[in-house]
């Protein structure tokens, strides 16, 4: 099905794309990094191409986005891939691993390891074309009524969860439910949850959750870095004269690297001033870390016998780790140092 309005077949003519968004951009540094990317391809262009961008539920569900561009209803949508870990098990690789890489070491990957051939040849059998069009750090390890000390403190606790962590905290014994973010506040509020993780602090905050719980974990052992894509039809995309095709790229990649940086600047002040919310920063205790890890390294496992796409992007990235590791663990002061 062709997308609804201009794709700009030609060099030179005026593109117009409707893009709608999973994470609202009013959450500064996770969900205006697309407002960034359309703000620079509009001044590039001079106005040419254009993304008409719509908030969560305007004109798409706020998990619906890939199956949107997917059906042909929009030319692209800027979202979590591992919203899609229903259709495409491999997706969430692309998005966050749990234990996994960091903002650059991923990056790294992707433009340079092998990542982005992966997702394209994945993500076409879809008839979608996936661009890494923003990173960001971890997220924190959750939001708590209660404080988390021990294994039995996860056991029957009804918690928001995503993606491939989900699966991992779900056998140690919780409750694991997903709902978008907009939702998670009134959940919380309600008792409908008891616990959440969602993103950053900054998002975090602006999301209330530190007004309805006190115990904000670290660290984000489940995202160690958060991805957001721009997943563009493939007729869009093959629409496009190779300019453009280029332009859209670049725009992308200022997205990424623009996006991360904004994002870093903002998590300290409010990290700093979450005691003077009630709330209580800290990190959770080691073994209880180390038990996740485990479970993480058997559910990687299982997801990696159950489907061949997810094991060709698993065991690429373990290799890439493995070459990446000797400059990880040379070049770098330690955390603690």
């Amino acid at each position: 099905m062709q997308a609804e309005g201009q794709s700009g077949a030609r060099a030179g003519e005026a593109i117009r794309w409707r893009v709608p968004v999973s994470i609202p951009t009013s959450l500064e540094g996770l969900g205006d990094g697309i407002l960034r990317v359309a703000d620079f391809l509009a001044r590039s262009t001079d106005g040419r191409f254009g993304l008409q961008v719509f908030e969560p539920g305007e004109i798409v569900p706020p998990l619906g986005v890939f199956d949107a561009v997917r059906e042909g209803k929009t030319q692209a949508g800027y979202t979590w891939a591992g919203y899609s870990q229903g259709v495409i098990p491999a997706a969430p690789l692309f998005a966050a691993v749990p234990f996994g890489m960091e903002p650059p070491e991923f990056t790294a990957w992707w433009y340079e390891g092998g990542g982005e051939g992966l997702a394209v040849e994945i993500f076409a059998d879809f008839g979608i074309h996936p661009m890494l069009c923003g990173v960001i750090g971890p997220e924190t390890a959750g939001w708590f009524r209660k404080p988390i000390s021990e294994l039995d403190d996860l056991k029957g606790l009804k918690i928001r969860f995503a993606g491939l962590g989900g699966k991992i905290i779900e056998r140690l014994g919780a409750s694991v439910t997903m709902i978008a973010g907009g939702e998670i506040f009134q959940a919380l509020e309600k008792g409908a949850i008891d616990a959440t993780e969602y993103s950053l602090p900054s998002a975090d905050q602006s999301l209330g959750f530190d007004r309805v719980t006190k115990y904000n974990y670290f660290p984000g052992w489940h995202q160690t870095f958060t991805s957001n894509h721009l997943l563009i039809s493939l007729d869009a995309w093959n629409a496009l004269s190779p300019p453009d095709q280029a332009m859209l790229e670049t725009a992308c990649t200022a997205g990424v690297a623009r996006g991360l940086a904004h994002s870093e600047s903002l998590q300290g002040p409010v990290l700093s001033g979450f005691k003077s919310r009630g709330v209580t920063v800290t990190r959770l205790p080691d073994d209880l870390l180390r038990t996740l890890q485990s479970q993480a390294d058997q559910v990687m496992a299982e997801e990696a016998e159950r489907d061949a796409a997810f094991k060709r992007v698993w065991e690429s990235q373990q290799a890439f780790r493995d070459q990446y590791d000797p400059w990880k663990r040379l070049a770098y002061l330690p955390r603690d140092f």
